[in-house]
């Protein structure tokens, strides 16, 4: 993935999932990666601040969210480094509830493209910005656990957090 920026500010946290990758713009935060999962970053140029606000923020809430203590995300997003067509599906990941779960089916349907089930499930995978835009809440059209780039036992164990299974 690249970032049409020339700065991006990263710093990395423990989480009961394991180790995240927080990365943010001017604009906000821009990335939320688990340790080895798919599309990883290129972070070349990326510049180490832990004491940056906005990552403060995500790391302080995902602190929150994991105790059971949160279970939505006020924070700035940057989701401009997406396609038109990736940022629609993105801002639709963000409106599906703590403890719901949606189909790739009804989320196309939902973003206005109900034969595009596959480029929408692309477009889910590539979510840059992992539990914070809550891809994790997306399952097949049967119920069943698909793909997940941080891994399904993550989905799982988010899921389960949410009380969605």
């Amino acid at each position: 993935m690249k970032f049409k920026t020339s700065t991006l500010f990263t710093t990395h946290i423990d989480s009961p999932l394991g180790g995240i990758t927080l990365a943010a713009t001017d604009q906000g935060l821009a990335g939320a990666w688990f340790d080895h999962q798919r599309h990883w970053p290129d972070t070349r140029g990326w510049v180490t601040d832990d004491a940056h606000p906005v990552l403060r923020q995500a790391a302080a809430q995902l602190d929150d969210y994991f105790a059971g203590r949160r279970d939505s995300f006020e924070l700035p997003l940057d989701l401009s480094h997406g396609t038109a067509f990736q940022q629609s599906v993105w801002q639709a990941l963000r409106a599906i509830p703590a403890g719901q779960t949606t189909s790739y089916g009804a989320l196309s349907a939902g973003v206005g493209k109900p034969a595009a089930v596959r480029a929408v499930g692309a477009a889910v995978g590539r979510n840059p910005i992992s539990v914070i835009v809550p891809c994790h809440r997306v399952l097949g059209a049967d119920g069943s656990l698909t793909g997940y780039a941080g891994g399904l036992e993550r989905k799982t164990a988010l899921l389960e957090l949410e009380g969605a299974l």
